[in-house]
């Protein structure tokens, strides 16, 4: 495989050497200055030239004759900006997705002249495809994408762990932005942070964050992005690349030996992306034996709301061998025989709704429940010893938390 890759970047760094691309000078700082001092000179000239005309106006019309030439052309050179912007955009888009379709071409042409490779090659070649045509699919909706409108206020949808570093405060539409730079520019990174055995704090599994880097460097947070990138139909392109990349990294852990599993966040509105599930159960189809490996975790209100639709749809997964993780429960009146019929193995508690002495008879009950049901429980948001000392007495197998690992950016695969 380290081979076929190999050959697949000096073939894609000899194409592309071999295609001129002749670049298309950007408005540089000068240029923007002068275009701001061309419309401020024509506002002012106007202002002074219909005072002189009229002198017997008031010259507050004069003013606002001249701001309004001012405005007009801070609007034309807005419009010029955003145009050139998208055009640019659009340029890289498409270089990606040449890229993106010269890797497929590059791994037929690979198979066609290595047949050796048989038959455990095919397998990781069809595999392979599968995430190119899989990624393809994400490059292709984001050239559909336009410029945004303004996005209202935004709201906490999937909090991430306690006492994250909090990024400088940036507005709905910055934040907008820069998410969709970060998916043209393949920004959006993957954290993972381990859930461990009790007490002997074990590794068992990695949960998969999604994190946004900006440009700049700066990284913005789940809680602050999903939101305002659920208003603007961005959530399933993030949730569906989050779930390739989870995949690789099964993959990884797979080569090494590693038995450890994984669970990715998924909204209701990726599971009815009928076309990304296509794909995606088309990829696992060639990775059949990571499907245990892979725990999609739904939040409780994701759940409620989805109703009949939504559980439609895991029932399909479970069929063909997912398991489920039910997260961010606010409420302790769990239909725990609903969640079995739908292969639901885990649920999270928060530290504070646990240990909430109101809640004590309701969580004595649900740990007994899910004991004889064999559904594990799953505390988070554990950060001190102390805190694990007094979930440690409510008799938890499982913990998570800044405690025994904060989130970490992964590698990606090679």
């Amino acid at each position: 495989m380290k081979a076929l890759t190999a050959d697949l970047r000096l073939g894609t760094a000899v194409s592309t050497a071999a295609v001129p691309i002749t670049p298309v000078p950007a408005m540089t700082l000068l240029t923007h200055l002068v275009y701001a001092l061309a419309y401020l000179i024509a506002g002012v000239s106007a202002g002074a030239a219909l005072w002189a005309l009229r002198p017997e106006a008031d010259p507050l019309v004069a003013w606002l004759a001249g701001a309004l030439v001012v405005l007009g052309g801070a609007l034309v050179h807005e419009v010029v900006t955003r145009l050139e912007r998208e055009r640019k955009a659009a340029r890289r888009i498409a270089r990606l997705n040449d890229r993106v379709e010269e890797l497929a071409h590059l791994l037929e042409q690979r198979l066609a002249a290595d047949p050796g490779a048989q038959p455990d090659g095919a397998v990781r070649y069809d595999a392979v495809m599968q995430e190119v045509k899989l990624l393809q699919s994400l490059v292709s909706r984001l050239t559909e994408r336009r410029a945004p409108r303004p996005p209202a206020a935004s709201a906490e949808r999937r909090p991430t762990p306690s006492a994250a570093p909090v990024a400088p405060p940036m507005d709905d539409a910055a934040v907008l932005e820069a998410v969709r730079d970060a998916l043209k520019a393949d920004r959006i990174d993957v954290y993972l942070q381990p859930i461990v055995s009790l007490p002997q704090r074990k590794h068992r599994f990695y949960e998969v964050f999604s994190r946004v880097r900006a440009a700049d460097g700066q990284q913005i947070m789940p809680d602050r992005y999903l939101d305002i990138a659920g208003r603007e139909g961005l959530i399933s392109t993030i949730d569906n690349l989050l779930l390739v990349r989870c995949v690789q990294l099964i993959r990884e852990t797979e080569r090494r030996q590693h038995a450890i599993g994984f669970f990715a966040n998924i909204s209701a509105a990726t599971l009815a992306d009928a076309e990304f599930m296509r794909h995606f159960l088309n990829m696992m189809a060639q990775n059949h034996a990571l499907v245990p490996k892979l725990l999609f975790e739904l939040s409780q209100h994701d759940l409620r709301a989805g109703g009949a639709v939504t559980m439609g749809i895991l029932s399909q997964l479970a069929r063909l061998g997912f398991r489920f993780s039910m997260d961010q429960v606010t409420d302790l009146a769990i239909d725990l025989d609903r969640l079995l019929r739908h292969e639901f193995r885990c649920i999270k508690l928060d530290r504070a709704l646990v240990l909430d002495s109101a809640n004590a008879e309701r969580v004595r009950e649900l740990r007994r429940r899910c004991a004889a049901e064999g559904i594990d429980l799953i505390v988070e948001k554990i950060e001190t010893e102390n805190q694990l000392v007094d979930v440690l007495d409510t008799g938890f197998d499982f913990g998570q938390g800044y405690l025994f690992g904060e989130p970490r950016l992964s590698r990606k695969p090679e």
